[in-house]
C-alpha cells in the first residue's frame, strides 16, 4: 500500500489509543504500578504485540521504524534550544558524582565494546558494532538507540530492533534492580527512609496527577492567539530546526554521497548555532523552555512506542545469546560501581547518589527519580540538585558518543573506540582518589557525615 498522509493519520491514531490505553494501565493495575513502566512503554509492547511483526491486529504502516528516526532528530533539537551550559556550583562532592556519572558511561562504551570484539564477535559472529549497543540501550536508554539505528542505517539494518530490546531490558533491569537495591539498602540501614513503591507519591505510582492544586503548567505563553497560538510558536522553531538539519543533510550528500551525516546530530548543531545567534538578543526571550521540554518528552514518549512496536523478533531470536552475555557484562559494571565504588567515593548520602545513576544508567532519568523518591521523599539529600550540575560535564561526551561512535565504528575503528572510552572510564574512577575528592581520602566512613533523608 502506498504511504500518504492519510497512512501517517492512521498511525497517529494508533499511537495515541496505545498511549491512552498505557495511561490507563498504569494508572489503575497495581503489578505495572509496583514496576513503575511508563505508559509509553506498555503502549510499545501492545504495539509489537498486536502489531504487523506479531498478530497483526492492528494495520501499521510500513514506516512505523521510520518514525523514530525522525522523532529523535526533534528531541536533538530541543535539547539545544533547552540544554543550560554552565559549570557554577560545582565542589568536590558534586565533582566526584561527575567523574562517577562520567566512568558509569564511559565504561559501558568502553567494555560493551571490547567485550563484543573480544569475544562475541569471533564467536557469534556479531557485526563490530555490536557492543555500542550495550550504552545505547541502558545509559542511553530509547532516544540514544533510536539515533544509533538511523545512524548506521542500511549499513546495520537490525541495528534499530537490536538497540530498542537492549533499551526494553536495560530499562526493567534498573526498575527491577533498583526496587531490590532500596530494599537492600533499608535493611541494612544505608538509607533513612522505607525504599517501597507503596511511598512514592500518588502521581509517581499511578501516573495521574488528581489534585487540580498540585498540577504543573505545561508551559508560559510567549504570543498571543491573535496572532499564532503559543504553542504553534514553540513548534515553529523546533519544526525550523529539524527542516534545517535534513536539508544540511541532503546537501551535504549530494556533495560527498559517501559520507553521511546523522540528522539528528545536525539538528542539535543547528539548534546550537540559533541559540548561539540569538541568544542575547528580544527574540531569545520568546521561546520558553518549559513548552519545549513538553515538545521533546512528546517525541520521545511516541518514538518509545515506535521502537518497541517496530521491533522485528526475529532480529533479537538471531542475536539472543550475545546479547545476553553483553546485559550481563552491563549489569556486572553496575553492580561493581554500586557496591564497591560507590561506598567508598560518596561519603555524603552514597546510596542515594548511587540508587540515583543505576536508574539513570540502566534506563533513564525518570527512573532515576522514582527511585530516589522511594528513599528520599522530600530530596533533602540534594542528589538530584547534584546531579543537575554533575551532569554537564558528561552531556557533551553522551551526545558526541551517539553522534560519531556509528562512523567510527564503520570505519573500522572500533578498537580506538573501546580502548578509548575504557582508559577515559578508569581515568574517571580515580581522579577523585588523586584530588582527595573521595570520602575515604578526607579519612571519613560512608555514612559518618550523612545528610538526613528525613
Amino acid at each position: 500500500m502506498d504511504y500518504t498522509p492519510w497512512a501517517l493519520l492512521s498511525d497517529a491514531g494508533l499511537i495515541a489509543a496505545l498511549l491512552v490505553v498505557g495511561t490507563v494501565v498504569r494508572a489503575h493495575v497495581p503489578i505495572v504500578q509496583r514496576l513503575m513502566l511508563p505508559a509509553s512503554v506498555i503502549a510499545g509492547f501492545l504495539g509489537l504485540l498486536l502489531g504487523p511483526n506479531a498478530l497483526g491486529v492492528l494495520p501499521f504502516s510500513e514506516q512505523l521504524g521510520t518514525y523514530s528516526s525522525v522523532l529523535i532528530v526533534v528531541v536533538f533539537a530541543c535539547l539545544a534550544l533547552t540544554d543550560n551550559m554552565g559549570f557554577r556550583g560545582v565542589g568536590r562532592q558534586t565533582g566526584a558524582f561527575s567523574l562517577y556519572s562520567i566512568a558509569m558511561y564511559a565504561l559501558q562504551v568502553g567494555l560493551g565494546m571490547a567485550f563484543a570484539l573480544l569475544l562475541l564477535g569471533p564467536v557469534w559472529g556479531t557485526p563490530d558494532g555490536f557492543g555500542i549497543l550495550l550504552v545505547g540501550g541502558w545509559a542511553g536508554g530509547f532516544g540514544s538507540a533510536a539515533a544509533l539505528g538511523a545512524a548506521f542505517g542500511d549499513s546495520w539494518p537490525e541495528a534499530a530492533s537490536l538497540g530498542f530490546a537492549s533499551a526494553t531490558v536495560g530499562m526493567l533491569v534498573g526498575i527491577i534492580g533498583g526496587i531490590a537495591a532500596n530494599n537492600w539498602g533499608v535493611r541494612r540501614g544505608h538509607t533513612a527512609r522505607q525504599g517501597r513503591v507503596a511511598d512514592l507519591p500518588e502521581e509517581l505510582r499511578t501516573g495521574l496527577v488528581r489534585d487540580p492544586e498540585r498540577r504543573p503548567s505545561l508551559g508560559t505563553a510567549t504570543s498571543s492567539a491573535a496572532s499564532i497560538e503559543p504553542l504553534a510558536l514553540q513548534l515553529c522553531v523546533v519544526g525550523a530546526v529539524s527542516a534545517a538539519a535534513y536539508g544540511i543533510q541532503v546537501w551535504f550528500g549530494g556533495i560527498f554521497p559517501q559520507f553521511t551525516l546523522p540528522v539528528f546530530a545536525l539538528a542539535f548543531v543547528v539548534g546550537l548555532v540559533l541559540r548561539l545567534a540569538v541568544r542575547r538578543t528580544r527574540a531569545w526571550g520568546y521561546l520558553d523552555p518549559t513548552t519545549l521540554r513538553g515538545v521533546s518528552g512528546t517525541a520521545t514518549d511516541v518514538l518509545i512506542v515506535c521502537g518497541i512496536a517496530s521491533i522485528v523478533p526475529s532480529f533479537v531470536r538471531d542475536f539472543w545469546l550475545p546479547l545476553t552475555l553483553l546485559f550481563v557484562v552491563g549489569l556486572v559494571l553496575c553492580v561493581l560501581l554500586f557496591r564497591v565504588v560507590a561506598p567508598a567515593m560518596f561519603g555524603t548520602n552514597w546510596f542515594e547518589k548511587a540508587v540515583f545513576t543505576w536508574g539513570w544508567s540502566t534506563g533513564a532519568v525518570a527512573t532515576s527519580i522514582a527511585l530516589l523518591r522511594m528513599v528520599d521523599p522530600d530530596l533533602r539529600t540534594r542528589t538530584l540538585e547534584e546531579f543537575g550540575i554533575a551532569y554537564l560535564p558528561l552531556a557533551p561526551l553522551e551526545t558526541a558518543t551517539i553522534a560519531f561512535a556509528p562512523a567510527i565504528i564503520m570505519a573500522g575503528a572500533g578498537w580506538a573506540l573501546g580502548g578509548g572510552w575504557t582508559a577515559l572510564g578508569l581515568v574517571a574512577l580515580a581522579l577523585p582518589w588523586v584530588l582527595g575528592w573521595t570520602a575515604r581520602s578526607r579519612g571519613r566512613g560512608a555514612e559518618e557525615d550523612r545528610v538526613p533523608a528525613a
